[in-house]
């Protein structure tokens, strides 16, 4: 029987900035739509991320999952205790475990008896600004480790906060996207592996990588050229595109433009500075210029986003059980 989805809109069309939706409905989202399983909640979260709950309850299935070509971040809310991987006997669900099941992973399970649990979807580039920002690392050495029925306080605290936000409205979305980053962050931190087999080509060295990110970094609030990072890399404008590409994932104007995004999302979230101030702390002309850009990115104005922000806050991990989330 296929699953039976409340409120939910067809998967059809290209979301805002990222993931194909069609891509995702041939995937792990389509495998579960072919089950008995009941889709209780589903939304695009913005930047090509999606989130759904899922219930099930069944005497004996087996469902599988063969190279979806999305990342997914599993958690268990509830039951599970007789669900399990081929391939691992004796190793069972529970509230609070989790499973990380990357793009090229394969994967078949035995489905027993109850089963409620929260899917994170979201595509491999997502990992792209975090490799070289937060790991020093080039995105195209890392991908998500296959992982099955591992714990992370954190992790479960994050799902749970994403549980507990409204998914019906713009408010609500913009503080999931938000606590979900967070996560992929959290994710990349403790979940990401080298590439096996990997030999890298071309790109750039180590040394100047990381010296062309700390310069980004520390000039967000001036204009940058391609001029001014070819001369810093000692290389010309065209080669130094080509080699920027394959060691940041991006451009060069698309790298800057980023991390600007990130740099005013990091300081409308501290709450300190007056508007105009974070627009010029970030490169912006004018306030109707980082407005623009600011909402194109978010879906939210600048003042908006900061307001949600301060105005939620994540449940405390001590007196919140995984099992009571709604």
């Amino acid at each position: 029987m296929r699953a039976r989805l409340f409120g939910v809109k067809p998967l059809t069309g290209q979301p805002e900035h990222g993931m194909p939706r069609v891509a995702m409905s041939h995937a792990v989202f389509r495998t579960m739509s072919s089950t008995d399983a009941t889709l209780e909640r589903f939304a695009w979260l913005g930047d090509g991320l999606a989130a759904a709950v899922w219930h099930r309850s069944t005497e004996e299935a087996l469902t599988g999952y063969h190279q979806p070509g999305h990342h997914t971040l599993s958690c268990y809310l509830g039951g599970g205790y007789s669900v399990e991987r081929e391939g691992l006997p004796g190793q069972y669900g529970a509230p609070q475990r989790l499973c990380s099941l990357p793009d090229w992973h394969e994967s078949e399970w035995v489905v027993r008896g109850q089963l409620r649990m929260l899917h994170i979807y979201f595509m491999p580039e997502h990992f792209t600004q975090r490799a070289v920002a937060e790991l020093d690392r080039e995105p195209r050495e890392l991908t998500l480790q296959d992982r099955t029925y591992f714990e992370n306080e954190k992790l479960v605290r994050l799902c749970g906060a994403l549980l507990q936000q409204p998914w019906g409205d713009a408010d609500g979305l913009l503080r999931a996207n938000e606590i979900t980053h967070e996560a992929l962050s959290e994710l990349l931190q403790s979940q990401s592996m080298s590439k096996p087999g990997l030999r890298l080509r071309g790109g750039l060295a180590p040394l100047v990588r990381r010296r062309l990110h700390e310069y980004i970094e520390e000039h967000l609030d001036q204009n940058i050229t391609l001029g001014m990072l070819a001369q810093l890399a000692c290389m010309s404008e065209f080669h130094l595109a080509r080699m920027f590409r394959v060691s940041f994932g991006m451009p060069p104007s698309a790298w800057i433009a980023a991390r600007r995004i990130e740099r005013a999302r990091r300081l409308l979230k501290a709450g300190r500075l007056p508007l105009q101030q974070v627009a010029e702390a970030c490169g912006y002309a004018d306030m109707s210029h980082f407005s623009h850009r600011f909402r194109e990115a978010t879906g939210a104005p600048p003042g908006r986003y900061r307001e949600q922000l301060l105005s939620t806050f994540l449940p405390d991990p001590r007196v919140t059980e995984i099992r009571g989330w709604k």
